[in-house]
This record gives structure tokens, sequence and C-alpha cells, in this order.
């Protein structure tokens, strides 16, 4: 069976499941989703549905889990996440595009790869349904034990389904990263962060990145929360505002990330890929200072070209690909 086939035949299961779903429990279609998602994990209907039967009928059709589909549940999943977002329209909702997950991917893979570990433990503190996140995990070589928190409980149940049919090793919380931490020592932290600001101020109150006046942002208590989490000499790759730098809140935060980590790039992405300009966005490659590290004596900087120019797009991967190899060595 062909790759695009399969992931359709997968799609094709999730969608009419979870609309069955959807229906008989009177359930918005996300909701469904990670209902479906279950069931696809278990291979087993749910028999006090009245479509119980047919719903049995669609998991036959399934192709086999494993390593080599996890990319076609991967975006099999995506795909119906996608279209039960557009039905739900909450402001929060919203995932990380597809070719922006495999790149931030690559990354996470070339700086672990200078490690001696096995396995690795990898945080978000985001991770909403999970997409980044086995998008991540799909392109490690090594194995890794990854953690993640969110505070919409919709999102977290897609999340788990998506670990689930992926077969990856996975913590999942529900909870909010700000004031909730999560486990520290992680080997990297990857997160596409929400942008906004954050509502409790007596929280905020403990954070260095806090506004002066007003609410702070919650990306910047989160770019905190996670350096704090991960080990010293450890990585954290964010996709934040292209204007992350230039706020009036930005004096903390770059006070606080020159404290406590090295700046190792920040990569533009491409304009085209946003509808709205203040809402484009870049890679952040921080980190965390240790007494070992040679740090780099300038970031690497650069403006992504088109993820559809794959003449350009693979120059430029190829470019940051030896700058890592070459600043990586020189830090171990």
């Amino acid at each position: 069976m062909q790759e695009a086939t399969i992931t359709e035949t997968i799609y094709n299961v999730l969608d009419q499941g979870a609309e069955i779903v959807k229906r008989e429990k009177d359930i918005l279609y996300l909701e469904a989703l990670s209902y479906m998602g279950d069931m696809m994990f278990t291979r087993r209907s749910d028999e006090s549905l009245p479509s119980s039967e047919k719903l049995a009928k669609l998991l036959s059709d399934l192709p086999d889990k494993g390593k080599k589909t996890r990319e076609n549940y991967r975006r099999a999943m995506q795909l119906a996440v996608l279209k039960g977002m557009r039905e739900a329209t909450q402001p929060h909702h919203a995932m990380t595009p597809d070719a922006v997950s495999l790149f931030l991917g690559y990354i996470a893979n070339k700086v672990l790869s200078y490690t001696d570990k096995n396995k690795h433990v990898l945080m978000d503190p985001a991770v909403g349904a999970g997409n980044l996140m086995t998008a991540v995990l799909n392109q490690l070589d090594n194995e890794a034990l990854f953690v993640g928190s969110e505070p919409d409980e919709t999102l977290l149940k897609l999340a788990y389904a998506n670990a689930n049919l992926q077969a990856h090793d996975v913590e999942l919380f529900h909870q909010d990263s700000v004031s909730s931490p999560l486990l520290k020592e992680v080997d990297l932290v990857v997160s596409d962060l929400p942008a906004g600001y954050y509502p409790n101020d007596t929280i905020a109150e403990q954070f260095v990145t806090k506004a002066n006046n007003g609410h702070s942002f919650v990306h910047h208590l989160l770019i905190e929360q996670g350096v704090k989490h991960v080990r010293k000499g450890g990585f954290l790759i964010f996709l934040v505002p292209n204007t992350l730098f230039q706020s009036e809140q930005a004096k903390q935060l770059h006070a606080f990330i020159k404290q406590e980590t090295i700046i190792y790039s920040f990569m533009q992405l491409p304009s085209s890929m946003f509808k709205k300009q203040d809402a484009a966005k870049s890679i952040l490659v921080l980190r965390k200072q240790s007494e070992e590290i040679v740090a780099p004596k300038q970031a690497l900087l650069v403006e992504l070209p088109s993820f559809s120019q794959e003449g350009s797009l693979a120059d430029m991967m190829k470019r940051i690909s030896t700058w890592f190899d070459n600043h990586l060595t020189m830090s171990e």
C-alpha cells in the first residue's frame, strides 16, 4: 500500500468513526476524535454505542501500528484535528504547521546526537494535541521519554491518543505548566509556545521574567520554566513570536536568557507561512549554561526560505547542520 493511501485509510477510519461517535454521544468532533483514537488503539469498538458493529468494521480496515506507520498515523490524526479545530474555533486551539514540526524534530535530533545517552528525556510545557511531540519523537535516532502538560483536557486526550497510536513512551499531565512545574533535569525542552498574557499575576510574581506592570507574557514565563527544568548543558527549542525581543517586556526576558543560557540560533520562519505578519514566528534555540561549554562567538541568525523551495531549503539545512556540528563539537 502506498504511503498516501495508508494515511488516507487511517484518516477515513478516524474521521468516519469520530462523526459516528459525535452524533451518538452528542459531543464535539474533537472530543469524539480522542474517543475514536482510543478505540483504534485497542482495536475494539464501544459496544454501548448503537453503531458498534459499524465501528468494528471501520477498525478492521486499519493498517498495523508500528515504526513503519508512525508518520501515517501522525499525519492522519493531524488532518482530523485540523478539521475539528475549524469546527471548534477556540482561540487557543492551533496546530504547529507540519513542515515546522518536522524541522524542529530535525534540530532536536541534531543537538541530542551530541550526547552520550541511549535514552533522552524531552519535555513540552504546552503539548497541545501532541502533533509536535510525536513529529519530534518520530525523527529521533535514540529512544526517548517525552513528558508533556496541557491545561486543555480535550487537547490532552488527543495527545494521549496520538502517542498511543504511534507507540511512543510519554507521560502527560493535565495542568498549567506556569503554576505547576514538571520534572527537572530533562535533556531537551521543545515547544510551540502559546503567545499572549498569563491571567494570574500572583503566580507570575514569582518569575524573573514577569511584567513590571499588568499581566505578564505567558511565553516569557514558559521560557523561564523551561530553563529551570532542563539540565546544565541541555537545549531548549522554542517556536516564538518574531517580536520576542522587541516587546515592552523584552528587557526582563533578555536579561534572564543572557544570565542563564546561551543563544545558539534564531531562525525566522518564512513570512509566507502566516496570514498576518504579527502572527509570524521564529525558532529560538537556547542552551543552559554549564562550565564545560564553549559558547559560540556569534549565534546562528537566519531567515529560512519557503518550505516549498526544496533546493533552497536543502542548502539552508546543510548550512545549519554544519554550523551545529562545528559548534557542538567545540562545546563538549
